[in-house]
């Protein structure tokens, strides 16, 4: 642990999450806004956002939902399809609409049965984005029944990212929520066009905290939580000021009623308390000085972007994160370390 009792960063971006839509956007927008500067923000609604016209609509819906006094940007994604279109795409991201795209391979996560089957299929997509210069953002997980759960990333490393790097190599890559030291050396194997997020639960968490004491389904997340050995692989990555690291919560709220049913809902809400966790893994790294390269320098650099101007700050003090969260509806969402005391607060 260090000895400082603040710490003042450049203001943070979130390079991974889901707001969702309605009720739950409302609900969860400011848990994010009162934090990070901008997000990239996961288009697998229901229906998905495939086209341009359809990510500025909800683009508007989330500035709407922004509680006033909150400066936020979010940066909108396209969800790839079997059928995307290439030309759509390129004038989304000519015209701002577009950050970057998204690759769910079909049936990997939720909402993610609309993605792509096989990548030969967007190939064309793959081109015309190399050519423009748009960020490819991959679930990197294979869906084969076959393959067994905890494998599924290391598999797709081999199966998938390499061949696609090798062809498109021109092509920007983000590996989102990487979970395995597989992952972590293949990124720094790439050089400066693949990056890759790295959430806080990933950091927090191993594949035995899911079944500690019983089935913990708020601890449930895909890509799932692996073995301590890759957990700590993560916190040295996160915490080494390389620029292939960058931070992204991929918090996903989902009510505690889908969170705790027969076939609970893969999604880990840590957005209440995201910058002040990941600054508690920095801490217990001894690692303070590279927070602001984690979460506030490498990921602009990446998209080619100018970090924020404001600054946060962050005091050593005791919290404790809130039980739940009331959305409109009546409902309520259990946030990441519900309960527990954390001791740095964002001021």
């Amino acid at each position: 642990m260090s000895n400082k009792e603040s710490l003042t960063i450049r203001r943070p971006d979130d390079w991974h999450i889901h707001l969702r839509d309605g009720a739950m956007l409302e609900a969860a927008l400011p848990y994010t806004a009162r934090q990070f500067g901008r997000a990239i923000v996961m288009p697998n609604l229901a229906p998905p956002v495939t086209g341009s016209q359809a990510a500025a609509a909800y683009r508007e819906r989330i500035y709407a939902a922004l509680p006033d006094g909150l400066k936020f940007e979010p940066l909108m994604t396209a969800y790839l399809t079997d059928k995307s279109d290439a030309n759509d795409l390129a004038q989304g991201f000519k015209h701002g609409v577009f950050t970057a795209a998204k690759l769910y391979p079909a049936g990997a996560t939720t909402n993610s049965d609309s993605g792509v089957t096989d990548i030969a299929n967007i190939h064309g997509v793959l081109e015309k984005m190399e050519e423009i210069g748009m960020p490819l953002l991959v679930h990197g997980e294979v869906t084969d029944p076959d393959i067994d759960i905890f494998d599924r990333e290391h598999v797709f490393i081999h199966r998938v990212m390499e061949p696609t790097l090798n062809r498109f190599q021109g092509l920007k890559v983000v590996f989102e929520h990487i979970t395995t030291a597989a992952a972590v050396d293949f990124v720094r194997t790439q050089g400066p066009r693949v990056g890759a997020t790295i959430t806080v639960h990933h950091l927090m968490i191993n594949r035995s905290d899911i079944f500690r004491g019983g089935i913990r389904p708020h601890m449930y997340c895909l890509p799932v939580a692996k073995r301590e050995q890759h957990r700590l692989a993560l916190r040295e990555a996160a915490t080494s000021g390389e620029a292939h690291f960058f931070l992204g919560t991929d918090t996903a709220p989902h009510t505690v009623s889908d969170k705790e049913s027969a076939c609970g809902c893969a999604g880990i809400f840590s957005a209440p308390a995201a910058l002040e966790l990941y600054a508690q893994v920095f801490d217990e790294e001894r690692a303070l000085d590279q927070f602001e390269a984690f979460a506030s320098l490498n990921g602009p650099a990446f998209y080619g972007l100018e970090p924020n101007g404001e600054t946060v700050t962050l005091k050593r003090e005791d919290w404790v994160v809130p039980e739940s969260v009331t959305v409109a509806d009546g409902s309520a969402v259990k946030p990441f370390m519900a309960g527990e005391t954390l001791s740095w607060r964002l001021v």
